[in-house]
């Protein structure tokens, strides 16, 4: 049974907005008539229960504001949506999904959709993802790649101004609201944490706890405990019980940062709390139920890491409810400028300094690096830049001879790489000198504390301890030979 029920327009006042125009598609009759009841005296509904209807009424008469989308597993969405998307590409879709686990959920993002409700939902649900297009729609909001800035915490901000950034900012917007596992890959320094802390802000968990774990900074034997908890007596020095950070984190978010760090054993535990929700504390056989959202995060191959068998797979596909992948600084070379602009304002808050400006020179220099450190190396930079207060020696770090002050071995590293060698290799060797010469900088000029140091360059201490012995870096030698 069809049902493309048009509700009439009552007289309206001066000055009143024209009611707008939605159709929904939803095969529950009884959820169709819940949504009239709830929605029909606000905006000018045409409720339709079979696609074809839908499509024929899409066809012949005015587009509508809004296209309310029922999707339901036993059917596969994407034909219809993809169709509406090629034959209506301006039309405004929200999804009405009655599955976080949707398999086809990520294409449905991607084709475009402007929001994602989850069923069971109530008629303000419904209503707040319309009213949030229409205030849009209203404001005719440019698709142009404006600077935006969104605050997050007191430190940290989402900054963004490309076309690509703008399309990741609305996926992670989407997924916030869907609840399901989420995977962000991309290299070292790129914002992975950033964006895992904005998709958690703009979550229905957005007001309960946001938890961070490096997998690569806790030692293997202690991430566990760290996890799970442990019940006192469940080994040596556990004199207390102890809760873990799964518990701590009850409805709200923890991010697993370099997820493919974590030790196999592990894995297994992981994949049971992201299927049922439970979990036991270390040395305790009574299961706990938490409700916590994961986002993990690696700058590692995955599938590379599976085939390798150091990566279970089924943890990897449960961890894959949707991906995000960030592009690396040195394709969006677009956003250097507003970046800088922003780490230049947050470090002269931090060293309670005026902001330096950037001579058209520097900016060069800036756009031109290859930033193999991506946003955390150019933050660096930029700190440098406010301390020293002086642009030349900045720009001289930055130039194609010398990656960073003191460092020409750089250029010497290229010149001493066995001929045949490859480019891979040439780039490897460039790479990895100019990390050293970054790290023993930074070392130096903590006087060699190196927590200091680890804090300076934003990696944790294991990660510097192990990046000292990798560079056999020391006091005495500088490693810029």
């Amino acid at each position: 049974m069809s049902a493309a029920l048009s509700y009439p327009v009552p007289a309206l006042k001066p000055n009143t907005r024209t009611r707008a125009q939605i159709l929904i598609l939803e095969p529950d009759l009884a959820v169709l008539d819940y949504l009239r009841s709830t929605l029909g005296t606000r905006y000018s509904l045409s409720l339709f229960s079979d696609e074809q209807t839908l499509l024929e009424r899409l066809d012949k008469a005015e587009q509508p504001d809004l296209l309310l989308l029922a999707l339901h597993t036993n059917r596969d969405p994407l034909p219809l949506l993809t169709h509406i998307r090629c034959t209506k590409p301006n039309l405004a879709v929200v999804v009405l999904s009655c599955s976080a686990e949707l398999r086809d959920l990520e294409m449905v993002i991607r084709l475009g959709v402007r929001a994602i409700v989850m069923k069971p939902f109530t008629g303000s649900d419904v209503e707040q993802a319309i009213e949030e297009h229409l205030a849009s729609a209203e404001k005719k909001i440019p698709v142009a790649d404006a600077l935006k800035e969104i605050p997050l915490n007191e430190s940290h901000s989402f900054v963004r101004s490309s076309k690509r950034m703008r399309e990741l900012e609305a996926q992670a917007a989407l997924v916030a609201r869907a609840d399901i596992p989420l995977l962000i890959l991309g290299e070292s320094g790129t914002g992975k944490e950033i964006l895992a802390l904005y998709t958690h802000k703009m979550s229905a968990r957005s007001q309960n706890i946001f938890l961070k774990v490096n997998c690569a900074a806790v030692p293997a034997d202690l991430l566990e405990s760290e996890l799970f908890g442990y019940e006192q007596g469940a080994f040596t020095g556990a004199v207390k019980t102890k809760p873990g950070k799964f518990e701590v984190c009850t409805g709200g978010t923890i991010f697993l940062d370099e997820i493919g760090e974590m030790p196999a054993i592990l894995q297994a535990k992981l994949l049971q709390v992201l299927q049922d929700g439970t979990f036991s504390r270390l040395g305790s056989r009574s299961p706990m139920k938490v409700d916590v959202r994961v986002i993990a995060a690696t700058n590692i191959n995955m599938k590379e890491a599976m085939a390798n068998k150091t990566f279970r797979e089924d943890l990897y596909y449960r961890l894959n409810g949707f991906t995000l992948s960030i592009p690396p600084l040195r394709e969006r070379r677009e956003e250097i400028p507003v970046l800088s602009e922003y780490f230049m304002r947050k470090g002269a808050k931090r060293y309670g300094r005026d902001p330096l400006p950037f001579s058209q020179n520097l900016l060069d220099a800036l756009s031109e690096h290859s930033w193999p450190g991506n946003l955390r190396e150019l933050e660096n930079v930029v700190n440098r830049y406010l301390v020293l207060g002086e642009e030349r020696s900045i720009v001289d770090e930055l130039s194609p001879s010398t990656v960073y002050q003191g460092g020409a071995a750089t250029a010497a590293a290229a010149q001493e790489t066995p001929s045949g060698a490859g480019l891979k290799a040439m780039v490897r060797n460039l790479k990895g000198d100019a990390e050293s010469t970054a790290i023993a900088q930074v070392l130096e000029g903590t006087g060699w504390n190196r927590k200091a140091a680890a804090n300076d360059l934003q990696i944790s201490y294991k990660a510097l301890l192990y990046k000292i012995k990798q560079y056999d870096l020391s006091p005495r030698n500088n490693h810029a030979s």
